[in-house]
Order: C-alpha cells, then structure tokens, then sequence
C-alpha cells in the first residue's frame, strides 16, 4: 500500500491499472478497492486513491494515463499549461496514437502524426505544434497573442514553425496570416487593455509604444521614449478607489519629473474612440518629436 500512495503522490493523485497490478494488486483486489471506495474512479483504467487528493496537475496526469503513452496535452489546454493564452479550456485536450475515446471533460484527438516536449515535467505538443492546433478554434487578436507570447524568449523558431504550417492542416492559413502580422510586443503587454491599445495603434497607424518599459519603479502601459510620451490605461475597478488614484498622481508627477507628457486612457475611451485617441496620439508625436530635435539642434 506504501508504494502504491508513493506512487499516486509523484502523480499528483492518479494512478493507472496497470500501475496497481505492478505494484501487485490482482484484477480483483482492485475491484474490492474500487467497491470499498478507496480506489476513485477518475477514467476508465485510471483511479484516484481516496487518501490521495488530486491537484491541478493531477487533473492533467489523469487524461494522459488514460490516454496511453505517447499521448500529449495539445490545443487549448497545451496553449494554457505553455503560457502561450489565459484561458484554460473547459475540457482537457490530450493528442494520442490510440484507440481510446473522448470522455465527458475530456476530448482527445487522433491525429495520424504530432510532435510533442516535456514542458515542466509533462508531455505537450510542441510550441508551433500547439498553434496550428488552436488556431482554427482562436480569434486572430489571441492568436496573434499566442504566437507572441511563443516567440518571447526564442522559444519558437523559424524550423519548428515551417515544420507545421505547410502539411495542409486545418490551422496553417489562419497561423501564416498571424506571422504575416506578427507583433512581438504582445508579449509584454499584461491586460486585454494594453493588448488593445497596440491593436489600435497598429489599425491607425500610429507607431507601436513599447509596452511596459521600467521608468524608475514603475512601469507605464505605453512609452514612446523618443518623445517622451506616456500611454496609460484605466481599466475600471482599478483606478477608482482613492488610494489608486493617489498613486497615479504620484506616478504621473514622478514621469512629469523626467520630462514626460502623460495620457490616460479609459477602457471605454480605447474601445469606443479609438479613431480620436488615434489622432490625439499622432498629433501628439509630432510634435514632441519636433520638439526633441530642435532641442538636440540647439545644443
């Protein structure tokens, strides 16, 4: 029993039939335990020990002992254990060579062929192989988040990513039109807010800021540093409370220190008068940018 809890605790919580009769449990001992309830049944042939609570990982390690080896966390559920979106999937999304079948909270698929990595100890598909998968399935501004986030770090390369989008697949257009598009500042932005914001920049064609570069302590939403111009963005609930907005002004009057001119924004600003703020911005640019060479003339 001792090496049985061992062995469901390395796991995160399951463990698998053939696992238990490893471990010498005969057919009906498991039988006894599962009546008994001190085996769970999670899937077919994989169990959770009643003393055993099942973590989050747990979660993921249960649908891969079901699904067999060489099976793999893919599409939304590789994309979210990869960083690569925020949403996690309602279902888990495993890749496999078997024959099993899809389960209630759990969709496998069958490809005839995958790559796959071990990323922080679980088997995935490999970072371009998870984007193709989700992309049929992904809007084009959280794709374009993904495949950003992807890039980050040279995680993704050029190779792995011609490797996947020239078989045919189903994802492969709607992933060469995002790398056609490919904004490597998504990947520094850290709210939907700040994702809209180079989203209307690059629509009007206002030049990108660079997304939460270090000034001092702190860390603007939007900086064009040429022109010393500052973006930042008030979501709502997070810039009411008297506390926050004192910190703003204490912000706002530290980057005013250094020379900065500084704009906010609201969530409703940015996603009802995008063409204003566009203008505002542009004509804003120019003539900070004026500004910075007539200064560097005179000296």
């Amino acid at each position: 029993m001792e090496r049985t809890r061992w062995l469901a605790e390395t796991q995160d919580g399951p463990i698998s039939r053939p696992q238990l009769l490893a471990c010498g449990f005969s057919p009906a001992k498991i039988s006894r335990l599962l009546k008994s309830e001190w085996l769970i049944k999670l899937f077919h042939g994989v169990y959770a020990l009643a003393q055993t609570s099942l973590t989050e990982r747990g979660r993921l390690v249960a649908p891969l002992l079901y699904a067999g080896p060489g099976s793999a966390l893919s599409h939304e559920t590789a994309a979210y254990h990869l960083k690569l979106i925020e949403r996690q999937s309602p279902k888990v999304h495993v890749s496999c060579l078997g024959k099993r079948r899809s389960q209630p909270g759990l969709a496998l698929h069958r490809p005839k062929s995958f790559e796959s990595e071990s990323w922080n100890g679980l088997p995935c598909t490999t970072l371009a192989q998870t984007l193709v998968d989700i992309a049929p399935g992904c809007p084009d501004w959280e794709l374009r988040k993904a495949l950003a986030n992807a890039q980050f770090g040279r995680r993704l390369t050029a190779e792995s990513m011609a490797s996947v989008t020239g078989k045919g697949h189903p994802g492969s257009a709607k992933l060469n039109r995002a790398i056609q598009k490919h904004m490597p500042e998504l990947a520094k932005t850290l709210s939907p807010l700040e994702d809209m914001l180079l989203f209307l920049c690059e629509k009007h064609g206002v030049p990108l800021p660079a997304p939460n570069k270090r000034i001092g302590k702190w860390r603007p939403d939007g900086v064009w540093p040429d022109a010393k111009l500052i973006v930042e963005l008030d979501g709502g609930a997070n810039h009411s409370s008297p506390t926050q907005r004192r910190v703003d002004a204490e912000r706002d009057m530290y980057y005013r220190s250094l020379g900065y001119l500084v704009l906010r924004y609201t969530y409703w600003q940015v996603r009802r008068q995008g063409q204003a703020i566009a203008a505002e911005l542009k004509a804003t640019l120019a003539s900070r940018s004026s500004l910075t060479s007539l200064r560097r003339g005179g000296r």
